[in-house]
């Protein structure tokens, strides 16, 4: 599929006027495909690990690091794709911070400037209230979509509240249904389609298999949220999918992330702003709705 999409690259001298143009444009484009790139994973989760053992890692490997960049790509219920944001976050610094050395030597491989990432990049305690602000003005009609997206979600979970994560998963999928009203992890969705199914998926690859074409250089968070926008709408073009089977359901997270009611507004759950001194790879998800494989429509 054609993808037509500008990455605009948010540093803290923009970022008030891209929060405005991203304030109209979430009235006609009210999907939001997100990928974050962080510090690495300080704790690695063993294969077949207990779903407690997992969680308590991800908590860990979360409330120690700091969120480096997050991509949103905007995309509407056809599939049509508008803008993609690239925000940079000033908090991450390379030479006081935890981090995993691999993975920042990967991302500095891939064009990451942490210099400049640090002078020019946005606080998170500016980024988070004018963020919600935002989306709290639409709420009732977004729709998030992540790949394998469970540290996307974490790492908004830990910037929207300015607090570590909660103590369990289930208190984990209680506060972020608070934020995300309706979340697609497509790694879950894929594991449904034929032809998908059993597959050792990465983003790349199975962009590959849908030719799916990427824009701009992986590892960066702009570009791999405009793939995620773009595989996703390749998905639904292929294949029948009953969107409300997926919902709140991510990869490595047993418990499923529920709507809450419209009353409660985001930007309340605030707290003040606190610094908390892989990824969950199952080797099997299994949905608790048993569906059958979805077939090419």
């Amino acid at each position: 599929m054609a993808v037509v999409s500008k990455i605009l690259n948010v540093w803290c001298e923009n970022f008030e006027i891209v929060m405005r143009f991203l304030d109209k444009l979430l009235n006609c484009f009210n999907v939001l495909s997100i990928d974050t790139e962080f510090p690495g994973f300080l704790r690695n989760t063993p294969r077949n690990a207990p779903a407690v053992e997992s969680y308590n890692d991800l908590k860990f490997n979360v409330d120690c690091t700091h969120l480096i960049q997050l991509g949103i790509t905007l995309s509407d219920n056809e599939g049509k794709i508008s803008y993609t944001f690239e925000f940079n976050f000033s908090d991450f610094d390379l030479k006081k911070d935890l981090h995993a050395g691999d993975s920042i030597q990967l991302l500095k491989d891939s064009g990451l400037d942490f210099d400049k990432i640090r002078k020019d990049g946005i606080p998170r305690c500016v980024f988070a209230p004018r963020f919600l602000e935002v989306l709290s003005k639409h709420r009732e009609n977004l729709k998030w979509v992540t790949f394998h997206g469970l540290y996307d979600v974490a790492y908004l979970v830990k910037i929207f509240t300015n607090d570590a994560l909660p103590p369990t998963a289930e208190a984990f999928s209680g506060v972020a249904a608070l934020f995300f009203q309706s979340v697609f992890d497509i790694k879950v969705v894929a594991g449904y389609c034929q032809g998908l199914q059993g597959l050792k998926l990465g983003l790349s690859k199975l962009a590959r298999i849908l030719n799916v074409k990427r824009h701009g250089g992986a590892h960066h968070a702009g570009s791999d949220s405009l793939l995620t926008a773009a595989v996703f709408a390749e998905m639904k073009n292929r294949y029948e999918l009953e969107e409300s089977a997926f919902d709140g359901f991510l990869y490595g997270l047993d418990s499923r992330i529920e709507s809450k009611p419209a009353e409660i507004m985001m930007f309340q759950y605030m707290q003040p702003l606190v610094i908390p001194q892989p990824l969950l790879v199952p080797t099997q998800f299994h949905h608790p709705l048993a569906l059958s494989y979805y077939v090419p429509a």
